[in-house]
This record gives structure tokens, sequence and C-alpha cells, in this order.
């Protein structure tokens, strides 16, 4: 018998502890290397631990939902054993491991090589609407499965059929998500309640949130912008642009463009606080923040004052599709000197950012809307923008606060003025 350990990845020093989700074998099954075994969620990424070796799955160490650290031994690989003969230790850990795996989607096309894998939020969908394993075609990195790859095969109607067939009272208790199995919801007639514990990553989410507001002295300016001129130079470059840059031009690059341009005029509003320190950071790293399955996530843009409007633009479209397939690493969500927050993409029409720290000040963007304004005494239509930008009063005085977005608001305007950077 040759036996081989499945380890916890290594976690970064500012991640001390992690939590398993959702086992995708069962002892005594056969797993093919590099097949993903299962995903370990921290407060900032969803980690995938791919099997060492080829062999059957002889024991599940740690079963799902259980808070482990960097290195732990969470399952032993037999890679001599033949499918079918788990482990005798496995019995201790079957009972817990086997409940969990009868929750996890079915993920993984027959073989078990990468391709046919879905990612955490395909896998998710997967589950939800009764799709089988190897029904969906992946597109993604290995031919894995991603959430667009579910999207577009239900939309079509391909796996329709697949979706809609009785199942077996087993594979339907296993394709039920996670949490109605962990919480299930409690019959009260027609007030149902159902009891889900915080993710990792909601949790810190709720952490960091309580400590902006305990530890900063947060104050929010507003303004409106006149958005015409963006989106008149967008409508005039966006085919040119395109076919240049493979990309199309949105929004979100004038508006990190804008802020980096009222951030180098006003240098406190692109600075922390550390104890009685203010330090002052020569770079601006922007965090953009995201909306994902797993909840909000802040990736930086690094150096934004460095990137061009397709850099911007090519690294924010990067940055939403690994959020949306929980792939974003550790080091892009670290640091950032900066935030920008986009509830205009929901329809918000105003909003009070909270500040992400150690920052200390964040932007806040909104729907732009048709709206009568008054231009020399005269009321006309424009399509109007509300900015809102809650800063650290600390640190930032009303003055610089105000100034700074009214720079912002100046800059869109007026976008010439960012390639003059005046």
């Amino acid at each position: 018998m040759a036996i081989v350990e499945v380890k916890v990845p290594q976690l970064s020093e500012s991640v001390a502890e992690a939590t398993l989700l959702q086992w995708k074998k069962k002892p005594g099954e056969a797993v093919a290397q590099d097949e993903i075994l299962i995903e370990i969620e921290t407060d900032k990424v969803v980690l995938e631990v791919p099997a060492p070796s080829a062999g059957v799955l002889g024991e599940i160490v740690m079963a799902d939902g259980a808070t482990v650290t960097s290195d732990q031994v969470i399952a032993r690989i037999d890679t001599e054993a033949k499918a079918g003969a788990a482990a005798p230790a496995a019995a201790k850990a079957a009972p817990v491991a086997a409940t969990a795996a009868a929750a996890a989607p079915a993920v993984a096309a027959a073989g078990g090589s990468k391709s046919g894998v879905a990612m955490p939020a395909a896998a998710k969908m997967m589950a939800d609407n009764s799709v089988p394993a190897g029904a969906v075609g992946g597109t993604g990195r290995d031919g894995r499965v991603t959430k667009g790859d579910v999207i577009s095969a239900l939309a079509s109607g391909v796996i329709a059929k697949a979706a809609a067939a009785p199942m077996p009272a087993a594979a339907a208790s296993a394709r039920q998500p996670l949490q109605q199995v962990s919480a299930p919801v409690v019959d009260l007639g027609d007030r149902p309640e159902q009891r889900v514990p915080m993710s990792r990553l909601r949790a810190r989410v709720a952490e960091r949130l309580l400590q902006s507001q305990s530890t900063n002295a947060i104050l929010t300016t507003f303004n409106e912008v006149n958005m015409a001129p963006v989106m008149e130079m967008r409508k005039k470059f966006q085919e040119k642009f395109e076919k240049e840059h493979g990309v199309k031009i949105g929004f979100m690059s004038f508006f990190v463009k804008a802020a980096v341009h009222a951030l180098k005029k006003y240098p406190v509003l692109n600075a922390s606080v550390d104890g009685n320190d203010i330090v002052y950071h020569g770079y601006f790293d922007i965090g953009i923040a995201v909306g994902s399955p797993r909840g909000l996530v802040v990736p930086i843009l690094r150096n934004a004052d460095q990137m061009s409007f397709a850099d911007i633009e090519k690294k924010i479209a990067e940055y939403g599709a690994k959020a949306r397939d929980g792939k974003l690493g550790i080091e892009e969500m670290t640091g950032g000197t900066f935030s920008i927050s986009n509830g205009g993409v929901f329809g918000s029409m105003l909003s009070t950012p909270i500040i992400n720290p150690p920052q200390s000040a964040i932007l806040g963007v909104h729907a732009t809307k048709d709206r009568a304004v008054v231009e020399n005494g005269q009321i006309v239509i424009r399509p109007m923008n509300y900015l809102a930008m809650s800063y650290d009063h600390r640190i930032i005085d009303g003055r610089e606060a105000v100034l700074g977005l009214v720079a912002m608001k100046e800059a869109l305007e007026d976008p010439a003025r960012l390639l003059f950077d005046i």
C-alpha cells in the first residue's frame, strides 16, 4: 500500500485558517492526478485542491465545513488500491463525508481529467438546475466549465431535457446546495425560515465594515456630473478603440483616470493612517469593488496612473471574469490606496460608500440618468451622474475632500483635462 497525503495549500501570511467547502469524491472512489478534490474558502479567495497522485481516495480526514490551516492533512490517497476498496481508516470519516459528498454537485466528467471540471459558481448553478456532470461543454482554462457555459447551455435548451428529467431520490438529494443540507428550512407554515452560516468572505467583509465605521471618522461629500462629454467621446471612438485593443471602452476607465487625476492634486486622499502617522503613498493602486457569487471583492489596479484606458478596461474585464469563477488570487486583492464602488450598474441613484481600511477615501459612482438641470438660466436635459466620496475626517479636511471631488467632476465634464493633466 502506497499512501499519499492530500494537504491544504500554503496560505498567505494574512490568512490564518480556511474552511473546507465540498468534497467531490467519496472514500473508495478513483481519482486522477490533478483532479480537483475540494475547494477551500479563505476570507479572500477560494482555492482548489487537486489530487497529488492518481489512485483511490482512501480516507477523508477533515469533512466539509471543517476549519483547516496551511499544510494540514485533509485526506489520503492509496495509489495502489482499486476503486471500491476504500482503506479501513476511511470508515471514521465516511458517515460525515458521505453526507457532504451527497450534497456536492457533480463537477467532473468521467475519467477525472481537468476537462469538464466545473468552476465553483458553475458547479452551484448546475446543481441548482439539476444538470448532470458532463452535460455542459467547457470553454474555460483546460476545458473547465464556467458559469457562462452553464448559462448559455440553459438558454439554448441543450440541457433542458436533462435538467427536467425525473431523478432518483438519492440523486435528487445530491443536487441540493450544501447550505440547504447543513441548514434546512424550518417549516413554519406560510412563514418559513432558514439559518445559514456566513461564509468566510461574508464574515470578513462584515468585520472590515464594522472596523471601518468604528475607527474612521467618516464623512461623505456629493457632487453631480454631466456625463455627456464622456458619452460623446465613447461614441466617437468606440469602434476604433475596440478594433485596436479588442475591448470596449466603458465608463469605469474614465472614473479611474479622473480619480487618479484628483489624487495627484490632493495627495492626502491617497494616504492612510498608521497609528499617529499619515502615510502618503507615492503610487496609485486603485481598488475596484466587484460583485461575485461569494460576495463583494475588491481587486486592485496596480500603478493605475501608468495604465492606458485600454489597460484599465482589459484588467477590469479580467478581474470580473475571475470574480465570477472564484479565481481571484490573494495578491490581486491585497493593498490599494483608494477605491471606487460602482453601484450604478445595479441602478443605484445615490449612496454613502464605506471606506475600505486602511484607505482613507472611496468614490461611489451611480447610475447615469437623464435629468432636468439649469444651464445659463435655461432648463435642459442632461445625462447626470451623482458622485459620492466618503473620507476619513481624521486626516482629510472638508476642503481637500470637496476640491478633490470637484477635480474629478471637472475631469469627467472635460475629458481633455486628463490628456494634459490640468
